[in-house]
């Protein structure tokens, strides 16, 4: 996890953007630049076997926290979209499981992360896939056009996240659905000796984890857009070895217990929901 010395605040859409495309710019402009390596979350979640048939690139480009296709249980001649699809690694997947009858779109903002993805499917001889500049908040895609929505820690990063699941919702064909992997707050960040608002502002928003929903508010978000069938599943807790940095001053003070509490508290989970037959 990344910290930051100030974060931008909840309601400034433009410098949380601005956060963002700096922090995966950088990350996709090593891997372009061939001096890149695997330095956080991402690998540890797929088979072996199955990153070994990737490009590098598109593996140590990886920023995720879990494996969106294993939970999407893809099908041969699906048809996916992976919203902030990054380096390609989970489209490159899910293209080997829907096979040459399916297809799949990955959706970025990030013009570096467009062309490290596109270089990744050429070498990976994907011609099943496209890559599409565009924003979560404004899918570039008609609607009733995706069997499955897929997406790996990406929805934390942005600021109108009901937005995404509205679009995401959108898109989808009826009965379609989505498997999500992201961070979220089990519980709430209450009972403690400090604000909500002091525990997130040293944490950095690209960093996955300042922008992080409760399990309660990203269900309302999801029922507000119209899904159904809505299930999540806490897959790992974080504690204070998965913290990159110092901790922001606001926690240095808590106890050992108190600071372990409030880390494990995020998560990282699995989110299932299903769009209506009609």
């Amino acid at each position: 996890m990344e910290l930051a010395t100030q974060r931008p605040a909840l309601n400034d859409p433009a410098a949380i953007r601005a956060e963002v495309l700096s922090y995966y710019g950088n990350v996709a402009e090593q891997q372009l630049n061939g001096n890149g390596s695997q330095d956080c979350c991402g690998g540890e979640f797929y088979a072996l076997e199955d990153l070994s048939q990737l490009p590098d690139a598109a593996v140590n480009s990886s920023r995720g926290c879990g494996n969106p296709n294993a939970i999407a249980s893809l099908r041969t001649g699906e048809v996916v979209l992976d919203l902030g699809s990054g380096g390609g690694l989970d489209v490159l997947l899910a293209a080997r499981q829907v096979g040459d009858s399916g297809y799949v779109y990955g959706v970025d903002m990030n013009d570096s992360m467009l062309e490290l993805a596109r270089r990744n499917a050429s070498k990976a001889g994907a011609a099943n896939v496209e890559f599409r500049k565009g924003d979560l908040e404004e899918l570039p895609l008609s609607e009733n056009t995706v069997d499955v929505i897929i997406s790996n820690c990406v929805i934390n990063l942005t600021a109108d996240k009901g937005k995404v699941l509205n679009e995401a919702f959108r898109v989808l064909k009826p009965g379609g659905r989505i498997g999500i992997s992201d961070i979220v707050v089990d519980g709430d960040l209450s009972g403690l000796p400090v604000s909500e608002d002091q525990i997130r502002a040293g944490l950095s928003w690209a960093g996955c984890i300042a922008g992080a929903l409760t399990v309660s508010e990203f269900t309302s978000l999801l029922q507000a857009a119209g899904f159904v069938e809505i299930v999540m599943t806490i897959e790992q807790r974080y504690t204070s070895a998965d913290f990159s940095g110092e901790l922001p001053s606001a926690l240095t003070n808590l106890s050992a217990d108190l600071l372990e509490d409030l880390l494990q508290r995020f998560t990282s989970s699995s989110i299932q929901a299903r769009k209506p037959e009609s």
